[in-house]
């Protein structure tokens, strides 16, 4: 009988996603088979003819489960899903059918299936098909994944529990995810305590990592619809700082920190100029990571050509101003992709350091 487990969060961003990967890994290590499945899918995209949640995608490219698409997202959200469901056009029995066809087939075919819910258990409400609703239906016990804190995760798994214990799903464990680093024990004992009458363990999940939240070059290429130019060996490099570049070269350069993208508008030639020069310096290609140029004035063709000769990565708009830009960036979270091998490679390594997998696999043992 296949080893399940439902990776619920208590909201969005709290690591589900780097959770699922983290257990894939490992489970690959115990179990001859692997599976995974979203059973909705909310950002639905097609991958070697089959239609697919980005995040299943994800899954069949790092772990080569392309032979289990056609089982991976049987439930895709569509704009006009949520329309034709209320309306009677689309059937919650016949949904409710995809999805337990779609686990019956992985549960032939795999040892150890790991299924991801969508942002928090209420999701998919609307379908009759909320993450809590789904996992009781699938009898799979659920790895509640948070964010960090005592007080706020306390008060938000005290709410979930209520539509968990609702719809009869088993949750089995808490994974305190995005911990710091010097108040992991101190954070995990209070948790621990506070919901000590609860019948879930509670085990830590990943310290928090910026990296992991940062974006890639090609990430916010695609974010701003805006191609990359220079280096396009660098469009996997994770930006850790976004500067605008508004006060004096000088104080620009001085500010400059690790991995950085700076916001130069067109017509601030010397300091273009100045970090297309320093990113050719070693010292300083640390802590340039590129630039994005907005302005409708030209940059003129002699600083055009010393930026294409550096090779420095960059984004030209004529349209976005700097302010527009900064906003867009800031409010995005990086989604981790299979072309972001380091961020990959660092959820792999932390999976192994942070997460004690058989605690994990004995707590959801049917």
């Amino acid at each position: 009988m296949a080893r399940k487990i439902f990776v619920a969060g208590t909201g969005q961003h709290c690591g589900k996603t780097t959770t699922s990967l983290s257990l894939l890994h490992l489970a690959q290590k115990k179990y001859q088979h692997v599976g995974f499945i979203k059973p909705v899918g909310p950002k639905p995209t097609i991958l070697r003819g089959h239609i697919v949640d980005k995040d299943a995608v994800l899954m069949a490219q790092v772990f080569g489960l392309h032979k289990y698409l056609r089982f991976m997202t049987p439930v895709p959200v569509f704009p006009d899903t949520t329309r034709r469901v209320i309306d009677g056009n689309i059937l919650v029995s016949e949904l409710e059918d995809r999805i337990c066809h779609a686990i019956a087939e992985l549960e032939k075919r795999c040892d150890f299936i790991v299924i991801e819910g969508a942002g928090h258990p209420g999701v998919g409400s609307v379908l009759k098909l909320s993450n809590a609703r789904i996992a009781g239906m699938l009898g799979a016990p659920v790895l509640l994944v948070t964010g960090g804190g005592v007080g706020t995760v306390i008060d938000a798994v005290s709410m979930d529990l209520a539509l968990f214990e609702k719809e009869g799903a088993d949750v089995r464990a808490l994974l305190a995810n995005k911990l710091i680093t010097e108040k992991r024990e101190k954070t995990l004992d209070y948790l621990r305590r506070g919901l000590a009458g609860e019948s879930f363990a509670v085990v830590g999940g990943f310290d928090y990592q910026s990296v992991l939240a940062d974006p890639t070059l090609r990430r916010i290429s695609r974010l701003l619809g805006l191609p990359l130019q220079g280096n396009h060996r660098e469009m996997g490099r994770i930006i850790h700082h976004l500067q605008i570049g508004a006060a004096s070269t000088q104080r620009v350069t001085e500010l400059l920190k690790d991995s950085s993208l700076i916001i130069v508008t067109s017509s601030r030639d010397e300091l273009l100029v100045t970090l297309a020069n320093l990113y050719q310096m070693h010292d300083y290609r640390a802590r340039i990571a590129g630039l994005i140029i907005p302005g409708v004035t030209p940059v003129s063709t002699i600083t055009q050509r010393i930026i294409d000769h550096s090779r420095i990565p960059y984004m030209r708009t004529a349209i976005q101003p700097t302010t527009e830009l900064y906003r867009i960036i800031t409010e995005d979270v990086s989604k981790t992709t299979f072309e972001d091998k380091q961020k990959l490679d660092l959820v792999r390594a932390l999976a192994e350091r942070s997460l004690d997998f058989d605690v994990l696999d004995a707590l959801f043992a049917p």
